[in-house]
């Protein structure tokens, strides 16, 4: 399916009625012609239609340039003034200047970063530790999204943010949904391609999970959908992570039923509560005991309690696909522990549900996620596990006393179970499946931009992880993408290497690592989809000797 707006269709007629002219003026607006010149032409050249340079290019030299790199982008400890910079940001407002931002950077020896939300956790949408000059393709102007609730589908642009997505389907109705993000300003078009989990994912499975089709622009610059790349490529996409293929322009999405009527709940419980207790249960409960109607996850920090000192704060966040009568029988059969009672629970419309789990106040109105402005901007760092085994009441107290030592944790667990449980862990590249009880995010946060601060809390996080080994999932301790941590491994500078990929391969996607190494070296055998964790393709000597991956087991 092909977007094109109003808008767009003018430009592309008067483009071609006057496009030496047209040419002619906005190259006269080039700053730099030895580079931004040739980069312009050349997308000229090679797109549908042109435009002058100013209307959809900026370079450093530009009073805007600061606030556009920054427009999106979460992690704020990827701006920091010792960050290499683009040298310029593209924002295409047509999918044949997608197209020709492949062509052209090739041609000139470009990296290209590809940004549709600017959630990376580091920042490898919208920054590069390698030694190339690199430009950002900026896809925030192609956001359109089309809704059949007849047939149940959506296309969305690469560029809109889930929660634009989940506005416009409940636009036309008030019984379907999409189970992806919890976070409403992350860009569709990269959330899928690492998994996209939400509130709904133990009912319908992950946003992948739910992916029909899909439109990319391939290393060749070619537009292809399901039918023409193939299913390996169509494999590959989903859950591969993000910038190794292609650049993903839309996705057609399968809608799911959800109920007229939703309900939510956020109930606190400090150690003073019996927080530990509670918590141990619920790790027994959330993933093969609960109704998989039924998402709680459980967000913990640190607070102050009545006298001022520190405690552990865990909060059980939920939300059911049905009405508050049958979640309370459920919860007083299965979890009665958490003393849920009808006073805690709120029934609402699922669309106002994302905005509660989301953390908008309850009077806000859902035409705020056509903003597409995130609530969480800060320094960060993070990590993720998996686990499999309920971890013991002393291990639980370890973790208190561990995050009581810094200013400023975030420890977010999201249960498994039902549909995650039935999928296989080969059906996409997101493996994370059968036997996983809950899923931590770790989160250390901090507003001060010097280095010695952010080496103190990147030391802290590295020693809670060091802490959590025996509880997490082994052999391999298992990773989500979505979650990018680059210090479980990296490529270096120009290059990948299979080797060295492997290590933080297996733990992203385990065995279907070895999978997308393979479509990766069909589809992009030039490696020009490269970036700090992109899938690296098969070294030129395994692939004139005719070897597989597979015979080269880890």
């Amino acid at each position: 399916m092909k977007f094109l707006n109003f808008s767009v269709m003018l430009s592309k007629f008067f483009s071609v009625l006057l496009y030496s002219c047209l040419s002619s003026y906005a190259l006269s607006d080039v700053p730099t012609l030895s580079f931004n010149g040739k980069l312009y032409e050349c997308i000229c050249q090679n797109s549908d239609y042109c435009v002058p340079f100013s209307t959809a290019f900026v370079t450093p030299t530009n009073d805007s340039f600061n606030t556009i790199l920054q427009s999106t982008a979460q992690n704020l400890r990827c701006l920091l003034p010792s960050v290499t910079k683009p040298q310029l940001i593209f924002t295409p407002i047509a999918e044949s200047h997608v197209q020709a931002a492949v062509i052209c950077s090739i041609q000139l020896g470009l990296q290209l970063r590809v940004r549709s939300g600017g959630h990376d956790y580091e920042g490898l949408s919208y920054m590069s530790d390698m030694e190339s000059p690199f430009i950002i393709l900026d896809l925030s102007k192609l956001r359109e999204i089309v809704v059949n609730t007849e047939d149940n589908y959506a296309w969305a642009q690469a560029g809109a943010t889930v929660g634009e997505v989940y506005y416009r389907i409940s636009e036309k109705s008030k019984t379907h949904g999409f189970p992806a993000g919890l976070c409403t300003s992350l860009g569709i078009g990269g959330h899928i391609t690492g998994g996209a989990y939400g509130t709904m994912m133990r009912k319908y499975g992950l946003g992948v999970d739910n992916v029909v089709d899909a439109r990319i622009v391939d290393a060749n610059g070619r537009i292809l959908d399901r039918q023409s790349m193939g299913e390996d490529l169509f494999w590959a996409i989903r859950g591969g992570g993000g910038a190794s293929f292609g650049i993903i322009l839309s996705w057609k999405l399968k809608l799911v039923p959800v109920p007229s009527i939703v309900t939510v709940f956020t109930v606190p419980k400090t150690l003073d509560q019996n927080a530990t207790n509670i918590l141990y249960k619920w790790q027994q409960v959330a993933a093969d005991k609960l109704d998989e109607d039924l998402f709680i996850r459980v967000i913990i920090n640190v607070v102050a309690d009545k006298k001022g000192e520190k405690t552990i704060q865990t909060a059980y966040n939920s939300m059911f696909l049905g009405r508050a009568d049958r979640l309370l029988q459920i919860m007083n059969d299965v979890f009665p522990e958490l003393g849920l009672t009808h006073k805690d629970c709120t029934e609402m419309s699922w669309i106002k549900s994302i905005m509660y789990i989301a953390g908008y106040p309850s009077n806000t109105p859902p035409e705020v996620l056509l903003q597409g402005k995130s609530l969480f901007k800060n320094y960060f760092k993070a990590k993720s596990d998996f686990v499999k085994e309920p971890i013991p009441i002393d291990g639980l107290e370890g973790l208190w006393k561990r995050l009581m030592e810094e200013d400023s944790p975030l420890v977010i667990w999201n249960p498994y179970g039902g549909m995650m449980a039935k999928i296989s862990e080969s059906e996409t590249p997101f493996p994370h499946r059968k036997g996983i009880i809950y899923m931590i995010q770790y989160l250390t946060i901090w507003n001060d931009p010097s280095k010695e601060s952010a080496t103190k809390h990147y030391d802290w996080i590295r020693r809670l992880y060091n802490y959590m080994t025996p509880y997490a999932s082994m052999f391999p301790r298992e990773a989500y993408v979505n979650y990018r941590d680059l210090d479980i491994g990296m490529n270096k500078n120009e290059s990948s290497s299979f080797i060295e990929a492997s290590v933080w391969g297996n733990k992203y996607y385990k065995d279907n690592f070895n999978r997308l190494v393979k479509v990766k070296t069909k589809v992009d055998p030039e490696n020009f989809f490269l970036h700090e964790q992109s899938i690296p393709t098969l070294p030129i000597s395994w692939k004139g000797e005719g070897k597989s991956v597979n015979h080269f087991e880890m």
